[in-house]
Order: C-alpha cells, then sequence, then structure tokens
C-alpha cells in the first residue's frame, strides 16, 4: 500500500544548500528585476509617443506606463506578502513552511 506522502514533514535538511541559495537569487531578481523592466519598457513606449506626436498614442503610452507601473508594485509586494504570511504560518504548520520562509526571507 502507498503511504502518503505529507509535504510539511519535509524540511530544508533535505534541500541543498546550493539549491536555496539559488531560489533565494531568483526571488530577489525578480522582485527587483520585473519592476525595473517594465518601467523602462513604459518609458520608452511614453517616449515613442510623445516624439511621434499624436495625442491618441500619448494618451495610449500614459495608460500603458501606469498600468506597468501598478504592475511592478504588484509583482514587488507578492514577494513581501508572501514573507509575511510564511513569517505568521511558519511556526505552526510544519517544516516545509518554514523552508519556504527561509528561501523567500
Amino acid at each position: 500500500m502507498l503511504e502518503m506522502f505529507n509535504i510539511l514533514e519535509v524540511g530544508c535538511d533535505s534541500i541543498p544548500e546550493e539549491i536555496t541559495s539559488i531560489l533565494r537569487s531568483v526571488v530577489t531578481l525578480i522582485q527587483i528585476g520585473v519592476p525595473i523592466i517594465l518601467v523602462i519598457m513604459g518609458m520608452i513606449d511614453l517616449g515613442k509617443a510623445v516624439t511621434s506626436q499624436k495625442e491618441d498614442e500619448i494618451k495610449k503610452a500614459q495608460s500603458l506606463l501606469i498600468k506597468r507601473l501598478i504592475y511592478g508594485v504588484l509583482v514587488f509586494l507578492i514577494v513581501a506578502i508572501v514573507k509575511f504570511v510564511l513569517g505568521i504560518v511558519g511556526d505552526s504548520a510544519g517544516e516545509a513552511i518554514s523552508c519556504l520562509g527561509e528561501i523567500f526571507g
């Protein structure tokens, strides 16, 4: 009979330190890089619209820039929210959640 695998019983001991370090770096890169890229893309689009001097394109580029700014803030905040939730839940939920807290923290 197959024994059920309880994910909450898996700890960070079974994951090599190199992998957690890489995951931590990837999360930091996403948290910082994605908002910067979105803002730069929005500024490029707005610059193109301004140089074309068409009112419709400028308004469209402005709304796109605002949307990209909001998306950038959301990407940044999602990581912060995950850190906050893992900080609250980490002590009582098991080793896997605390391991995720170490990766995101």
